[in-house]
């Protein structure tokens, strides 16, 4: 592996880092105490192609390789975790879902006019009963009269309350279990489709989170994506893509407490001189540098493994377990070394450890990651 970014790979950086820089960060702050969308970033992004990073050219994407694109969500998440958190879940469990699985017709409808930015799209797994047993789904689809008619309740969908299109799963046949789940596109406006926002969350204040509501919700056939009763291997290839993206966000979150803390040492002046120059600031810092660097290269090579077609379920495992737990390591430190100034949203720390906690949760908490890697390494299943 060449850990030297290739001249394409620095332009999308160097692209995305201004964009942000110009456009997200200024106002990062007021979104998160307002709690408000912004669709104006999104709106923004689209000519861009950063709502279709990862899609090829023919479907209106970028058509960017795997650590192209997570150089892009990394920098996203380096000044908006909640921006990192919409712009994922619409193109990587989305968009990249639908790539993968749709046949041509399904493709052709949502893809161009998803990364034109004409609609969003969410990824509906979670439920109030069900959240890392997947194959535990309560939703039900019933075929009837040549409609499948969906029942149940999605729980903390991102994206949910502004969508267009909702990859939702459901058991199509229960007494099959995980192999009886199925992948339905069911559209914003079809009649028994609803949705409520989740206000009161601890972070991604100012990305969208919602319960989906399904009652009697008639989806036509032609909106199965993939093939019935294949719905759990459509979720797992869609996690494996949106655990990079986490990965390479909390990377960007990590790299962004190093960078204000690294200031703030250098012009905080304490006991008459800057308390950088105390050496245990040094080693809150040196803690911080060589954790955001680990996880930055486990992110790389689990792009690059994906980037050569080789399995990567593991490595990308292994980069969003421990990548989340730095981002939320990082935040806390730099906290520490602020004091009560990084105590105060003045400063972005409080923000930055509100938004890393929930990484340690979303696509598959730490716990579970723990149990993949370690089912990987004794060949034991540790669900069963």
């Amino acid at each position: 592996m060449d850990f030297e970014l290739n001249e394409e790979q620095t332009m999308v950086r160097n692209m995305v880092k201004e964009f942000v820089e110009k456009e997200v960060r200024p106002i990062a702050r007021e979104d998160d105490r307002t709690e408000r969308f912004p669709w104006d970033i999104i709106e923004k992004m689209a000519p861009l192609g950063l709502l279709g990073a990862p899609i090829p050219p023919e479907y209106g994407g970028m058509g960017l390789d795997y650590l192209s694109y997570a150089i892009c969500i990394e920098e996203i998440g380096r000044a908006s975790f909640s921006l990192r958190s919409i712009v994922s879940s619409h193109t990587s469990l989305a968009e990249q879902t639908i790539l993968k699985w749709g046949n041509e017709a399904q493709k052709q409808k949502f893809l161009p006019r998803m990364t034109r930015g004409e609609f969003l799209g969410c990824f509906a797994t979670t439920e109030p009963n069900v959240g890392s047993d997947v194959a535990s789904i309560e939703t039900t689809a019933t075929l009837t009269r040549g409609e499948w008619v969906l029942n149940g309740t999605k729980m903390f969908i991102t994206n949910g309350g502004v969508a267009g299109v909702a990859l939702v799963f459901a058991q199509t046949d229960k007494g099959k279990g995980y192999r009886g789940l199925s992948c339905f596109l069911v559209e914003r406006g079809m009649p028994g489709f609803s949705s409520k926002a989740i206000h009161g969350k601890m972070g991604l204040r100012s990305s969208n989170t919602a319960e989906l509501i399904f009652e009697d919700c008639c989806v036509p056939r032609e909106n199965v994506l993939g093939e019935v009763g294949r719905g759990f291997n459509v979720a797992m290839t869609a996690f494996d893509n949106a655990r990079m993206c986490v990965a390479a966000g909390c990377v960007g979150l990590a790299q962004a407490c190093i960078d204000a803390s690294t200031n703030y040492a250098k012009t905080r002046i304490q006991f008459g001189k800057p308390i950088g120059s105390f050496q245990l600031v040094q080693e809150l810092l040196a803690d911080m540098i060589v954790e955001t660097e680990a996880a930055r290269f486990l992110v790389y090579r689990a792009a690059h493994l994906k980037n050569k077609g080789n399995p990567a379920t593991i490595e990308t495992s292994m980069a969003k377990y421990y990548a989340s737990e730095v981002a939320f390591r990082a935040a806390n430190n730099a906290i520490q070394l602020h004091g009560g100034w990084g105590y105060l949203d003045d400063y972005p720390l409080e923000r930055y450890l509100r938004d890393s906690k929930v990484a340690t949760l979303l696509e598959g908490t730490s716990q579970i990651h723990k149990l993949l890697i370690g089912r990987a390494a004794t060949g034991i299943n540790a669900f069963v």
